[in-house]
């Protein structure tokens, strides 16, 4: 018997980018019952409707990935609804499960709560040794409150909580919409629709010399759903691809790959954000035997091929 087969699974932000990828794991692996709620239904920042969350959909399980999220841009306009909304959801769906007597909770965090300058690769011991990039610290912190929150929740009332903190993520099904977008979906819809115009050049933000690490979506939904089967600790774990990448290759890589040959004016009036990204994610192999599988340039050619093909309504 599978271990999810007589599992009832809550996935908050299930119809979503990483969502929507965790739903389609779980089935494979035999879950039966998931119910993933509409936010039109279920209003998370305000702790009522979540109770009700939980009192009509009596969970086993939750994975908790509903978030409020975009790039630098998104959260330079909105610092402070990004920081509300995401903390609020999160504390009231720990609250309500701890108030529910649920079985495990697992909650998703993200890779801005590191500290700035953090030493690369980023290892989960200084995950507490300085101040988040400016750019995205109402969001980093709003998101590292919730560890806080579950290691308390464990320590007083026994509750099995769980909390990963995922690299950028990318993949089909992205948001790819340029006010809101991380930087490779931005950059391919640049780069397919320069070479769809005929435009001489690709304006991109920064001057491509900071480096980030990228995690294809369907590797971290893996990643989440072993974790909820396999680990039970405490402490936080990093899920990560272990490759480095400067923005400007990357861009180079897109660009390639999606057939454009304008060329690329960089605006270093636009902030860069973090300066390095890598994750240390020997802990993840460790605890629960997961490793990324997929290669950068494959997934973005992946990605690449889900944004160009028509969608039908």
């Amino acid at each position: 018997m599978s271990f999810w087969e007589n599992r009832r699974v809550l996935v908050t932000g299930g119809r979503g980018f990483l969502g929507s990828f965790v739903v389609e794991k779980l089935r494979a692996a035999g879950a039966r019952e998931i119910v993933v709620p509409r936010s039109k239904e279920h209003d998370l920042r305000e702790k009522s409707e979540t109770l009700r969350l939980y009192t009509d959909s009596r969970p086993d399980i939750v994975i908790h990935l509903a978030a409020v999220v975009g790039g630098i841009g998104a959260n330079r306009a909105n610092p402070g609804s990004f920081f509300y909304d995401n903390a609020v959801m999160g504390i009231n769906m720990i609250e309500a499960a701890r108030i529910a007597g649920i079985e495990k909770f697992v909650c998703a965090g993200t890779i801005c709560s590191y500290p700035k300058f953090t030493p690369v690769p980023f290892r989960e011991e200084d995950f507490w040794n300085g101040y988040p990039e400016e750019t995205n610290a109402p969001y980093g912190l709003a998101k590292k409150m919730l560890l806080v929150q579950l290691q308390a929740y464990r320590e007083q009332y026994g509750m099995n909580g769980i909390y990963l903190t995922p690299v950028n993520l990318y993949g089909p099904r992205d948001n790819f919409d340029l006010e809101t977008s991380h930087v490779i979906p931005a950059l391919i819809r640049k780069c397919v629709e320069a070479r769809q115009a005929g435009a001489p050049e690709i304006v991109a933000w920064g001057t491509g010399n900071a480096t980030r690490e990228f995690l294809y979506v369907e590797d971290a939904a893996e990643a989440i759903v072993l974790a909820a089967e396999k680990y039970s600790k405490p402490d936080l774990v990093n899920l990560g691809s272990g490759q480095e990448i400067a923005v400007r290759d990357l861009l180079e890589t897109v660009r390639t790959l999606a057939g454009c040959t304008s060329k690329i004016r960089w605006d270093s009036t636009r902030p860069d954000g973090q300066p390095r990204r890598l994750l240390d994610t020997s802990r993840a192999a460790g605890e629960f035997g997961w490793r990324a599988k997929t290669p950068l340039r494959d997934g973005l050619q992946r990605t690449i091929e889900w944004f160009t093909t028509p969608k039908t309504v």
